[in-house]
Parts: structure tokens; sequence; C-alpha cells
């Protein structure tokens, strides 16, 4: 899963990348609105998280923006400005939840947690699951049964790719943008090699990531169905 970070605040950026990235997620980080703009016109990400407060293009605009394209990718807003006319004004321009500075740092986790869960169908829970698969998002952990099976980072970023699209075809291309941020280069077939990796450790459990040619993969269970 791919996150998009504004923040003009180097000190903050870094953390709130740290604590990102413990969830999971990779993180491009831009530290003006132009950039942000910019970045959301080329890039494909899962969730935004929006400082309103930026240099040479308000996040309030950028968000306007993104909304006008006609985009409903999961917005947070993480801001200084705390006013209630500023949450309304936020949550008004397309934003899906709003979060003021100084935060928690376990609340930022969940809020993110949900919106991306929201976004791909799943608001009410925090595991992903399929047949026998349970995916903890708050840990990280990947269980088949009661049995924790272990995984890279990477392989579990593709793994839940897939698994919040169960049963739904998602393209290399996506998988790769899903893995991917500005400071790592993917190879070019790095997903096949993800997907080899992840094969081995589930299709004995009865997973099977299915191979749509032309189009991608399509992670199923034995039984044929996605839930």
């Amino acid at each position: 899963m791919r996150i998009l970070l504004t923040e003009d605040d180097t000190a903050l950026a870094e953390l709130l990348t740290r604590i990102c990235k413990q969830e999971g997620y990779s993180v491009d980080w831009v530290s003006d609105g132009m950039a942000a703009d910019l970045a959301l016109t080329m890039e494909n990400y899962d969730a935004l998280i929006l400082d309103l407060g930026l240099p040479r293009l308000d996040g309030l605009e950028v968000l306007r923006r993104l909304r006008k394209r006609g985009s409903h990718l999961p917005v947070l807003i993480l801001t200084a400005r705390d006013a209630i006319a500023d949450r309304v004004a936020g949550l008004d321009s397309g934003a899906d939840d709003y979060l003021p500075k100084p935060f928690a740092v376990d609340e930022l986790q969940a809020r993110l947690r949900v919106l991306v869960r929201r976004h791909y169908g799943g608001a009410t829970s925090a595991r992903l699951e399929l047949g026998k698969l349970s995916f903890d998002t708050t840990t990280q952990q990947v269980f088949v049964g009661d049995r924790e099976v272990e995984f890279t980072s990477r392989e579990r970023e593709v793994l839940s790719s897939l698994l919040h699209r169960a049963g739904k075809v998602i393209s290399n291309k996506a998988l790769t943008s899903a893995i991917s941020s500005w400071d790592m280069t993917i190879g070019s077939n790095a997903i096949e090699v993800y997907i080899h990796r992840l094969r081995k450790k589930l299709e004995p459990e009865g997973i099977n990531i299915r191979t749509v040619r032309g189009l991608g993969y399509v992670i199923e269970a034995a039984d044929g169905h996605s839930d």
C-alpha cells in the first residue's frame, strides 16, 4: 500500500514516514502543495496525509483539485489548524478524516487503517481474511488457522494489496506501484518473484494466486470463494 505524505516540517515528515512504514506502507513525501498536486496526477496512491499550511499551494486547494479530477482517494487532513471552521472547510472540500496536531501516534495509525479499509470495502475489521488465511493489519502478522506464517516486508505488502482486492484481478503495474516509493526502485520482474514466494507459502494452505494472462493476478481460496 502506498501513501503520499504532504508536510513542510522535515522533522515531523521523517516521524510520519517512520510511522507509516511501521504500518507496512510505502511512503512518498512532498513538502509543498504544488509538488503534492503534481504527484497526485502522476502516481497512484492508496491514501493521502494532507497538511493544510503548505507553501506554494494551500492544502485545501490541493484537496479541491484532487476531488475535481474525480478521485476518491482517502484523505486524512493532519494540521495545526484545529478550529471548528477549519475542520468543516476540510471536510466540505472532500477530506475523509481530520486529525489536529499534536496527535497520538496510535490514533494516527488507527485512523489510517480505517481509511484504507473503508476505501476497499472492509470498514469494520482490522483483519483481511480469505479461507484459513488471516492478515492482521494492526500487527502485520499473517496466520493460517492458528499458525503464524513468516513473510518479508515486501511479501506482506504484495499480499496485503492482493487481499484488499480478493477475488478481483490486480495488475502487475498496480502491485508495483503499491510497493514502490520514490526512494526505492522496484525491478521489472520483482512482482513475479514475490508472487512466486507467496505461492510457495500459501498454496499448500489452500490459498491460490492465479495469473490472469495479460491482466494480472487474483488471490482466491482453493474452493473458489474470495471471503
